[in-house]
């Protein structure tokens, strides 16, 4: 059994752009190990899983385990699927839904002191023009991905067991180089001086909530390094 001075963090996803990203913010502190599907080329280890397969998920821990120890002090839980379809697919379950549950299942022979869970806002009922949402409003997702990502979060309070978690409601994340299709197609319009960027169909007190990256990154840190400050179950 291998032991580190740092905390370990896991991140599921850490390959990609926002799992990179907090895997920066948080090498000062803490040793990051990344769970992903296939494994390339990163600045931090990572161990192959695939979270649509339990199997793969409990190997997963148990390399973990064998290479870190058995405490972590937080999971970071990134890894999902998603398309802008707005279709049911299969992946939504198989990796969003039974991978999150899998993940958890695997983590009770573990010490770890935080699970952390990149949610979305697109799983609260919509408000009336002018309202505002945030955790209060009721969870009622109107497509296939935040139904997902609800039922994600369903799971984790059925499983978590002795683990304590935070759920993070995210909006739209985008920074200098990349945001979501909606608000790309928007600033297209704009920009080109597209007829429809002259007209508004709806009503004007409403809008998307946007987030930018950085400021997404700091919460994330935020939670993590607060974790033993916040109640056991954080919305």
């Amino acid at each position: 059994m291998k032991m580190t001075d740092k905390p370990v963090v896991l991140i599921t996803g850490a390959a990609g752009d926002i799992g990179s990203s907090l895997a920066e913010a948080l090498a000062d502190d803490f040793l990051v190990v990344g769970f992903e599907r296939s494994v390339k080329s990163a600045s931090i280890p990572l161990i192959e899983v695939d979270l649509g397969v339990e199997s793969s998920v409990r190997a997963g821990i148990e390399a973990l385990r064998e290479r870190y120890g058995n405490r972590l002090a937080s999971v970071i839980h990134l890894a999902a699927y998603f398309d802008f379809t707005g279709e049911e697919n299969p992946l939504y379950q198989t990796v969003n839904v039974a991978g999150t549950r899998s993940l958890l299942d695997a983590l009770q022979s573990m010490e770890v002191e935080q699970f952390l869970y990149s949610g979305t806002m697109l799983v609260h009922a919509p408000c009336a023009p002018g309202e505002v949402i945030d955790e209060s409003q009721p969870i009622e997702p109107r497509w296939a991905y935040p139904r997902s990502k609800a039922a994600a979060e369903e799971a984790i309070r059925q499983h978590h067991g002795h683990i304590p978690y935070v759920l993070l409601h995210l909006a739209g994340v985008y920074d200098e180089a990349r945001c979501v299709p909606t608000l790309a197609h928007q600033m297209a319009r704009i920009y080109e001086r597209d007829f429809e960027s002259y007209l508004y169909s709806g009503d004007t007190r409403a809008g998307q909530s946007m987030l930018h990256k950085e400021d997404m990154v700091d919460a994330f840190r935020r939670a993590v390094v607060r974790r033993r400050d916040l109640p056991e179950e954080t919305v």
